[in-house]
C-alpha cells in the first residue's frame, strides 16, 4: 500500500470510528478460519456493527489525538476492531462468538468517550435489546389500558349478574 493510500485509509478508519458509539479491541488468535470470520462479520452487520482487522500502527495512527486515544493501549499482537452505534447488539455478537469460538477475546474498549473494561461489556451483552425493551414498553402499556376497561365495565357486569341470578 502506498503512502497516499495509507493516509487516505486511515482518515477513513477515523471518520468511521469518530462516528460510532463504541469501539471495542479484539485480539483473534491464530487459529481462526476464513468461515468463522466471514459468520462473524456477518452477524455484525446484522446487528449493524462493524468489524476490521487492521495493522496495530494504522489504527494508532487513526485513534491518535481523539477522544478514542485509550484504545490504543490494547493494540499488542493480532487485533482487530469492532465498532457501531448500537452498544448492545454489538456486545452481544462479540459475547456470543467470543463465548463459542474461543478465538476471539474481548480487550477493551471506549463508548462515548470513556474507557469500558471487558466487564462492562459483558454487563452490556445481557441487556435486553432494543425489541424486547420496546415489547416490554408496549405490553405494560396495553396491559394499563385493559385495566381500565376491566375496571369501567365491572359495576355494569356485577348488576348483569344480579339481574341473571335473580331470573
Amino acid at each position: 500500500m502506498k503512502r497516499q493510500e495509507k493516509e487516505s485509509f486511515v482518515s477513513h478508519i477515523r471518520e468511521e470510528l469518530s462516528n460510532s458509539s463504541i469501539v471495542v479491541a479484539l485480539n483473534r488468535e491464530s487459529g481462526i478460519t476464513v468461515e468463522e470470520l466471514t459468520k462473524f462479520r456477518k452477524d455484525m452487520r446484522a446487528t449493524e456493527a462493524n468489524f476490521k482487522i487492521l495493522k496495530n500502527t494504522l489504527a494508532r495512527i487513526a485513534v491518535k489525538d481523539s477522544a478514542l486515544d485509550p484504545i490504543s493501549q490494547c493494540l499488542k499482537g493480532q487485533t482487530a476492531l469492532a465498532y457501531s452505534n448500537n452498544p448492545v447488539g454489538m456486545a452481544k455478537t462479540i459475547s456470543k462468538f467470543a463465548k463459542d469460538s474461543e478465538k476471539i477475546t474481548i480487550l477493551g474498549g471506549v463508548m462515548d468517550g470513556g474507557v469500558i473494561s471487558v466487564e462492562v461489556i459483558k454487563e452490556l451483552a445481557s441487556l435486553p435489546s432494543m425489541d424486547e425493551l420496546r415489547a416490554k414498553i408496549i405490553g405494560l402499556l396495553t396491559a394499563a389500558a385493559s385495566k381500565i376497561v376491566r375496571t369501567i365495565k365491572e359495576p355494569s357486569a356485577r348488576v348483569a349478574r344480579v339481574v341473571a341470578a335473580k331470573n
